[in-house]
């Protein structure tokens, strides 16, 4: 690239323009030095050919021969770092917020989000599974959308950004909504109460309670802190942790519309497999490092970190679930008990591999397990603040 004189910069410098650097070989090309406007005097130093043929009235524009020097390009400035403290910090107020707060009674933003997503459905659905990747994959866009908007807002505005994946991550969490529905549970089978007990079932797992006595219900309430340890507290934070506020919304939604379509019932069975695939997927990473966060604090609990860690590794892998044998399998092993059986769903009857060797769980196990939840609800905290701090600095 070359240029000519008269028609560079004021500064003389092409540099921010053009990835190499421009550089004047030879001062005055032979061809186009300066003339006077006599025609007969010799050629002019070039200290004076610009001024003076200015003066004297030159005609001839000055041509410059320039080369391209490659590999002396200036080096570029680096790009400003984005500090991972305020992510982090959103993540620990979040889950701050959800142990002491919960969820509201009404107005919750998943809640809202799951009544839209019906709503969806009932014009979506066909029995396809094109149609219901369709519904998974346009609810994921309508969440994950208002959180891309929200990211990009709080971009180098710190205390926002706090504020907005502590937000984040209050609502994608249920910490604390899982203890005291499992609570309140064992207090009804402590009390003798069969039918309170089975009333409040549901709202932790899917199993037709009718039939089930205080060891079953017991059971199933155990199965059910372990799997939603993973799916409602620590898959959040990873989620929060490795992609920031998209990464939350995205997350809730996909396990939400799992807990809602992405059953093997013969409504679901096909529009519900891309909402069962994508959950397996988001829930992978997480339910893995809630087997070894259990692993690592089941003492919390009277259990050993070694016994917990044969049982995982030997039975984690049996469940039909490719995530939630790994969280029922840790929590089996820390709690000492069985886990795994028959199981009814909705008139379909379940019959899952036996996890750990230890008795059957009872009321008492239910708030043990609620224990073990918490305990791991803060180390995965720790691992993921610490993550998110270390990611959020290393990203331009």
């Amino acid at each position: 690239m070359a240029r000519l004189a008269g028609f560079e910069p004021a500064t003389g410098c092409l540099e921010g323009s053009c990835s190499v650097l421009l550089s004047y070989r030879r001062r005055v090309c032979n061809f186009a030095r300066p003339r006077s406007r006599g025609g007969n005097r010799a050629d002019e130093p070039w200290s004076h050919s610009r001024a003076g043929a200015a003066q004297r009235g030159c005609g001839l524009p000055i041509v410059l021969c320039v080369t391209a020097i490659p590999g002396r390009s200036r080096p570029a400035e680096p790009r400003r770092r984005s500090p991972g403290w305020p992510a982090a910090a959103g993540i620990l107020v979040g889950t701050a917020a959800d142990a002491l707060l919960g969820d509201p009674r009404s107005g919750h933003p998943v809640a809202l989000f799951g009544r839209a997503a019906q709503a969806v459905q009932g014009r979506a659905y066909a029995d396809s599974r094109v149609r219901g990747a369709g519904y998974a994959a346009g609810c994921l866009l309508a969440a994950a959308a208002p959180a891309v908007a929200a990211d990009r807002l709080t971009r180098g505005r710190p205390w926002l950004r706090v504020g907005a994946t502590a937000t984040a991550v209050w609502a994608a969490s249920g910490g604390r909504s899982l203890a005291r529905e499992a609570e309140h549970i064992a207090a009804a089978l402590q009390a003798g109460d069969l039918e309170a007990a089975r009333a409040a079932l549901p709202n932790l797992c899917g199993r037709d309670p009718a039939q089930l006595g205080e060891r079953e219900l017991a059971r199933a309430v155990v199965e059910s802190v372990a799997e939603n340890t993973s799916d409602a507290i620590v898959a959040p934070l990873v989620w929060s942790a490795l992609a920031g506020l998209p990464g939350a919304a995205g997350y809730r939604a996909v396990n939400t519309l799992d807990a809602m379509v992405g059953y093997r019932s013969p409504r679901y069975a096909r529009f519900g497999w891309a909402s069962a695939r994508l959950d397996d997927v988001a829930n992978w990473a997480p339910s893995r490092l809630t087997g070894l966060l259990t692993v690592a604090v089941s003492p919390v609990v009277g259990g050993s970190p070694a016994a917990t860690w044969r049982v995982l590794r030997r039975h984690g892998g049996r469940h039909p679930s490719p995530n939630a044998g790994r969280c029922e399998a840790a929590f089996a092993g820390a709690l000492g008990v069985r886990l795994g059986g028959t199981n009814e769903y909705a008139g379909e009857i379940e019959h899952r591999p036996v996890l750990g060797g230890g008795r059957a769980a009872g009321p008492a196990d239910i708030r043990r397990a609620v224990r073990l939840c918490r305990a791991v609800t803060i180390a995965a905290t720790a691992v993921s603040v610490v993550a998110a701090a270390a990611i959020g600095t290393g990203r331009p």
